[in-house]
């Protein structure tokens, strides 16, 4: 590697003027300056001193924050004053570097660099399988050893696009039955860095052909059961992994207040985009246990799946350990991904006229802060669905409505102030006279969805409203 790469690296050389000692850049830095890619993570290797000394050392010369992530494996970060960049110090496994490089998941995170010098320590063709585009493991036992690693080999593949060699597939498909070995957590976190990939798609794919996906997604089985028909030309396993897909193309395609937007990191540590691909590609779970096929007409019918596909991923996501926002946003994507359309599709609203902007307005009121993810969700589901009933027509105007709904909340989304309380339950029961009960309840409701749609807007509205609504 060029020494001036590092030379021009101020925390490397820094580092590098401050101490004597051996220090190694390894693993996916290493990948990303052999790529060519700006990378603000440096994870080091210490020689010839105890890691927490250094760590500690560096962090008064670098004002850092000190973090200790693994006090048993002697694993630190240090996260500089920008909160940008970082370094995650460590000592060699056994004291020897070239036993901790054999011990990694991959051989592209196996490569090594004398930061002094910029000699590279390659013991397992790292390099090679970079410039080649190849994900390859060091060794079978690596993977038993962490069953982990097998799922990153296909987390790799969706970051970067990659192929798997033969060899790494044929120790997945030995070892998929061991996924569940390690902790959810880890598990999880992983799967998010995947759906946040860029190539999300190809890796499902085929991590379904290794057994692992049905390994962590066993409704998978389920989705596959699920034939084509006349609104799909693909069955729903693939339709689901194709709106993954689509998502990604619609946001490669969309505006940057869009992008960033999806790229906003509000839960799980990861991207909105990363969590909508996840919905996404869940998002028709509830079809199998709904599925009739009418017996005059031969249509597949699936009522209410939406509502049922929301209520089963709140179980499967809690036994994965997903936090509650995360769930949340999930679910109720899952819940609404029609929403939209009905909204859009609707014949008897002519969204020209102030009831057209009423119509749209009550819906951005329902989904809130989730308007763009839905809406972004709703047209990968109709891109992804092309069976022979659909025609180009019915796709463009479909995906022409949405967008524009998606373009009135852009410009009315800075003027959106909460919703006011106008008359609280007490109110209410005072003035109708009434005691708490299920019509009390009603008419709450349907005063929350007055306001929602504008007709309802002052207090003298509300009382007119809650009295006519008695």
């Amino acid at each position: 590697m060029n020494i001036e790469t590092i030379k021009n690296d101020k925390i490397l050389s820094e580092i590098v003027k401050s101490c004597d000692n051996e220090i190694y850049l390894v693993g996916g830095t290493v990948r990303d300056l052999l790529m060519g890619k700006e990378s603000f993570d440096r994870d080091i290797i210490v020689c010839g001193e105890d890691a927490r000394d250094f760590a500690l050392k560096f962090q008064k010369i670098f004002d850092a924050a000190f973090v200790p992530l693994d006090e048993v494996n002697r694993i630190y970060r240090l996260v500089l004053p920008d909160k940008i960049n970082y370094i995650d110090i460590t000592n060699p496994i056994e004291g020897s570097l070239e036993k901790d490089l054999m011990r990694r998941d991959l051989t592209i995170n196996a490569v090594a660099v004398n930061i002094r010098n910029g000699e590279v320590i390659d013991l397992c063709g790292g390099v090679t399988d970079i410039k080649n585009h190849t994900i390859n493991l060091i060794s079978e036992h690596n993977f038993e050893d962490d069953p982990l690693r097998l799922l990153r080999a296909y987390r790799f593949q969706s970051v970067l696009g990659f192929d798997l060699t033969a060899e790494t597939i044929q120790a997945v498909c030995k070892f998929a039955n061991l996924i569940q070995k390690p902790a959810v957590e880890r598990i999880v976190h992983e799967l998010i860095l995947l759906f946040g990939g860029k190539y999300a798609d190809k890796a499902l794919l085929n991590m379904d052909k290794t057994w692992l996906l049905e390994e962590i997604f066993p409704v998978v089985k389920e989705l596959k059961q699920v034939p084509p028909n006349s609104h799909h030309h693909l069955d729903l396993f693939h339709h689901s992994v194709e709106t993954v897909r689509q998502i990604q193309l619609i946001y490669e395609n969309s505006t940057d207040d869009v992008k960033e937007h999806m790229d906003r990191i509000d839960f799980g540590g990861a991207s909105r985009l990363a969590h909508l691909k996840l919905a996404g590609f869940l998002h028709d779970i509830g079809k199998f246990s709904t599925w009739t096929i009418e017996e005059d007409t031969g249509r597949h019918r699936f009522i209410k799946h939406d509502d049922v596909g929301s209520k089963m991923s709140v179980p499967l996501l809690k036994k994965m350990s997903f936090s509650n926002k995360q769930i949340e946003y999930i679910s109720s994507m899952i819940k609404n991904h029609i929403y939209p359309s009905q909204v859009m599709c609707a014949p008897e609203v002519d969204f020209s006229t102030l009831n057209g902007e009423k119509v749209m307005m009550r819906y951005i009121r329902k989904i809130d802060e989730n308007v763009i993810d839905n809406i972004i969700l709703a047209q990968a589901d109709r891109l992804s669905a092309r069976g022979v009933d659909i025609t180009d027509d019915i796709v463009e105007k479909n995906i022409s409505g949405l967008n524009r709904l998606r373009d009135f909340y852009l410009k009315v989304r800075d003027t959106l102030e909460p919703l006011p309380i106008l008359l609280n339950g007490n109110d209410v029961m005072q003035i109708l006279k009434i005691k708490p009960s299920k019509k009390l309840g009603e008419i709450m409701n349907a005063l929350h969805e007055a306001q929602l749609s504008g007709d309802v807007i002052t207090k003298e509205q509300a009382l007119e409203f809650i009295k006519g609504f008695s």
